[in-house]
């Protein structure tokens, strides 16, 4: 028998067939999230006190980012230990809640942002970066803001580049249903394809002056 203490967790898949949850979608550094609009701070404000009502319900540690527009209720991964099996119930209750007050889930506005450091295979970058940006280690190769405000960092290595030439890119996480839009707008502005072997997961695009970012719903995808 497992530990009744240790957390039980689901998937991104097994969270998306739950009841309840058809305003959230998943995101890779941001978990699930949803974006509820609003037409004042005081109309998204309204919302908070049944987001923490729910939160001490089902135990959940959820970010809340308030705005005049609206606001984002996420479901953060902290420690990659995965999502929190009362995550189901707890986004079904704010979903209900919002919709209450007149609410609307946006799911086009649900985004995460990492930033993918391309580092030589005999350099270690993290350190620079954690001290640079006031960071702290996430797992054994990402970085993280400690109040989850900033982009995560992951660190990767390559090899057969020279050592201090960076390859940098950025990962903009967006729903599934959401991505062919976000490409299309991209290639629209002047962007162009980079690499299409690794669609409907990522599309690595490139702008005018060849920049990298990948646009990837892979975790709204992934069982």
């Amino acid at each position: 028998m497992g530990d009744p203490n240790e957390l039980q967790t689901i998937s991104g898949a097994e969270f998306r067939r739950a009841p309840g949850v058809a305003d959230w979608r998943m995101t890779a550094s941001g978990g699930p999230q949803a974006v509820f609009t609003a037409t004042s701070l005081a109309d998204a404000a309204r919302l908070v006190e049944p987001v923490v009502a729910a939160a001490e319900r089902f135990g959940i540690l959820p970010d809340i980012d308030l705005r005049p527009e609206g606001v984002v209720v996420g479901i953060p991964d902290r420690d990659f230990a995965g999502i929190p099996a009362s995550a189901t119930e707890f986004a079904a209750e704010v979903s209900r809640a919002a919709a209450e007050l007149g609410l609307t889930a946006d799911p086009s506005l649900v985004q995460s942002v990492g930033i993918y450091v391309a580092q030589h295979s005999q350099v270690d970058a993290r350190p620079f970066f954690l001290a640079a940006l006031g960071y702290e280690p996430l797992g054994d190769t990402d970085a993280v803001d400690p109040l989850r405000r900033g982009p995560q960092l992951a660190f990767n290595p390559i090899t057969g580049d020279a050592a201090a030439r960076g390859r940098t890119h950025f990962d903009v996480y967006v729903p599934a249903d959401q991505a062919q839009a976000r490409v299309d707008a991209a290639l629209a502005a002047g962007g162009r394809l980079a690499d299409g072997s690794n669609p409907p997961y990522w599309w690595s695009l490139a702008s005018p002056d060849n920049h990298g970012v990948d646009i990837a719903p892979w975790s709204d995808l992934a069982d």
